[in-house]
């Protein structure tokens, strides 16, 4: 977020996006200094008139005074508006109090403007404050960083630290930059950027090289990221990204775009306002003349149609969508949740269904190495090092969890080198051990386009595995069956506890979506408590079944953002979780939820619910008061009270909008 937002403010009414800079010498208080000196004018101008007996300049004079310093701002906008090629609501309030002054009614032209510029100045004042819930981000990570050199620690500016820096960061101090941790332990409270209530314990990497060779896949227990505070160790960390291109600087990125970003209401209101403000002055025109068919002079019908004009302008309308979403996109940054747009945060609220990937999102995407049943001939040691060698190359979980547990039990076994890594997609890898091919993978890679079956007793094993709810892998060397291994992924504690939360909050629908077996889908289907659970599926299965789910509602897709990238685009609502430090979950997914935590979507699904609900409410509240004013002000009711009662229900819309700010879930 740049600094121009603290010396000015966005005034969107018509959702065009352009900026209107109402700083000047008092900065953003100057629109409300301004507003309130034009009421002050007005009074006095008011008091003159009725309770003196002076020269009748003198109020008028005030009153000038008040339509100058009421009007500077609405003529400002109104002339860029203009400039576009655009006729406003601005330029309606403008029209309506020349109007006024025309027929010499300058206390009520007066009392237009000063009105208009208040209830714009405290509504301004209102949004700005949900656009600093959102700079507060911003100003979370230090400016400065201690950088260890070889004479000591350095004092440096955050923007000169460089990737593969070692920076100190001191107990209770702020994290300056993303990296992961070289030395020292701590906890370190992370809510800033993941939303995480408890601190996380931090330790130094067991291997830096690997993880400077690989920063994205370091583990959460070693990574680290700005703007978080550090507990009570001292730690050594070694910085993996720019400043600009840190977490939280994306984040703030990310959430001011979301700003622009329309939702389904907003388009729909621009498209009202785009027909309703020519029928409004249309309708005004017509008035004009209503002393031709009533008997009436044409002072009274040109101050009818004023006050229609008034009445009639949408402002509420326009103010009632964007002030919600902006609300709701701050409330969910603070909250961990990163909300591109109003148009997720809308589509959130309305799912039916819900679709889990099942590997490190219902369950830990830590599976452990639970089985090796090598074949006849073939030793525990064979198996297990060629595993380890093929799988060392791969970055896919079931792929790290036999590289680390292989190796434990190997423990000093040499492993052979690996090379020619190749994925066969949702099947297995293959890759080459000196000099032979080697085939890790389901059972259905094998018996198939040109793959010999596998032997009788390695497919017996297998099935038996498969029985006891294992994931398993069959291992091939050559044309020697080598075994078989079994895995197992354990059900996340709050998996249980959020699905539930989910069903009570309206989602009918929940799915669990696996590469896995069916047995083994179904086993941990049941422990975490989803309505269905679908084995088998390859990525292409994933995205049709997507379909389906889509076909029957609105669904949402929770994946890592990475492997499921098909299917969360293929879902109207993609939520990768994780997010903090993955690159690919930030640009990809709709919603993105910081922490690996999956207690953070009921939070998400709640916060949009109620977004969607004060959306409602306002759409009520301000095509309600113009239902009423413009038949009221028709038939006589004043500029003044129809001012009063038109901008009121624009405060109304804007601090009904701001309450989202403070949303708990229940």
């Amino acid at each position: 977020m740049g600094d121009d937002h603290h010396h000015g403010h966005d005034h969107d009414h018509a959702g065009h996006g352009h900026s209107h800079d109402h700083g000047g010498p008092l900065g953003p208080a100057t629109e409300l200094a301004t507003a309130l000196a034009s009421g002050v004018a007005l009074g006095i101008g008011y008091g003159v008139e009725t309770l003196t007996a002076a020269a009748g300049w003198v109020p008028l004079t005030f009153y000038a005074a008040a339509f100058l310093l009421g009007g500077f701002f609405t003529v400002r906008e109104a002339v860029e508006n203009l400039r576009r090629r655009r006729f406003e609501i601005d330029t309606l309030m403008l029209v309506a109090a020349a109007g006024a002054a025309s027929l010499g009614a300058w206390a009520e032209g007066a009392l237009l403007l000063f009105l208009f510029a208040l209830g714009h100045a405290l509504e301004h004042h209102a949004m700005g404050r949900a656009r600093r819930a959102i700079e507060a981000l911003a100003v979370l990570a230090p400016r400065t960083a201690l950088r260890r050199t070889p004479d000591g620690a350095v004092e440096v500016a955050v923007e000169d630290l460089a990737i593969s820096d070692v920076v100190i960061v001191k107990p209770g101090a702020r994290l300056p930059a993303d990296g992961f941790v070289v030395a020292g332990q701590s906890g370190v409270d992370q809510a800033p950027v993941t939303g995480e209530s408890i601190p996380v314990d931090k330790s130094p990497v067991p291997d830096p090289a690997q993880a400077r060779a690989a920063p994205d896949r370091v583990e959460a227990d070693h990574r680290v990221f700005a703007g978080t505070i550090n507990g009570d160790g001292l730690l050594e960390v070694e910085v993996t990204h720019l400043s600009g291109d840190s977490t939280l600087a994306r984040v703030v990125r990310l959430v001011a775009e979301a700003e622009t970003a329309k939702s389904p209401t907003q388009r729909f209101t621009d498209r009202f306002q785009r027909i309703f403000v020519p029928l409004v002055l249309g309708l005004a025109f017509l008035l004009l003349f209503g002393w031709v068919v009533v008997d009436e002079p044409f002072r009274d019908s040109f101050y009818r149609a004023m006050a229609v004009l008034v009445a009639a302008s949408p402002c509420a309308l326009a103010i009632a969508t964007p002030s919600a979403i902006l609300s709701g996109v701050a409330r969910a940054a603070r909250g961990g949740v990163l909300v591109k747009g109003g148009a997720p945060l809308e589509q959130l609220g309305a799912v039916t269904a819900i679709a889990f990937d099942k590997t490190g999102t219902l369950t830990e995407g830590r599976p452990r190495l639970t089985d090796i049943l090598p074949a006849p001939g073939v030793t525990e040691a064979e198996l297990l090092s060629i595993a380890v060698a093929v799988e060392g190359l791969s970055d896919h979980p079931l792929a790290r969890a036999v590289t680390r547990d292989g190796r434990e039990r190997l423990s000093g076994f040499a492993v052979p080198a690996a090379s020619d890594l190749s994925s066969l997609t949702g099947r297995g890898l293959s890759a080459t051990v000196t000099g032979e091919k080697v085939l890790i993978g389901k059972a259905d890679l094998f018996g198939r386009d040109g793959v010999a079956p596998l032997s009788e007793p390695v497919l017996v094993a297998a099935a038996g595995l498969r029985t006891a709810g294992r994931t398993t892998m069959l291992v091939r060397r050559g044309d020697r069956d080598l075994g078989v291994l079994g895995l197992m992924d354990r059900p996340r504690a709050e998996a249980a506890a959020s699905l539930a939360r989910l069903r009570a909050l309206g989602v009918s629908r929940l799915v669990m979506l696996s590469g896995d077996a069916g047995p083994v889908a179904t086993a941990i289907g049941r422990e975490v408590g989803v309505d269905e659970a679908w084995g088998d599926l390859m990525p292409a299965d994933k995205v049709d079944a997507i379909g389906r789910l889509a076909d029957a509602g609105v669904v949402a897709m929770v994946g890592d953002g990475v492997n499921d990238a098909p299917a969360l685009a293929r879902a109207h609502v993609g939520i990768a979780m994780g997010a903090a430090g993955s690159d690919v979950a930030l640009e990809t997914a709709d919603v993105a939820l910081m922490a690996d935590n999956l207690s953070h979507l009921p939070f998400a699904v709640g916060l949009s619910r109620q977004t969607r609900s004060i959306i409602r409410q306002n759409m009520v509240v301000s095509l309600g008061v113009v239902a009423l004013l413009v038949p009221a002000t028709i038939l006589g009711l004043g500029i003044g009270p129809a001012v009063l009662l038109h901008e009121g229900s624009t405060l109304v819309v804007v601090f009904n909008a701001l309450r989202l700010l403070a949303w708990k879930e229940h």
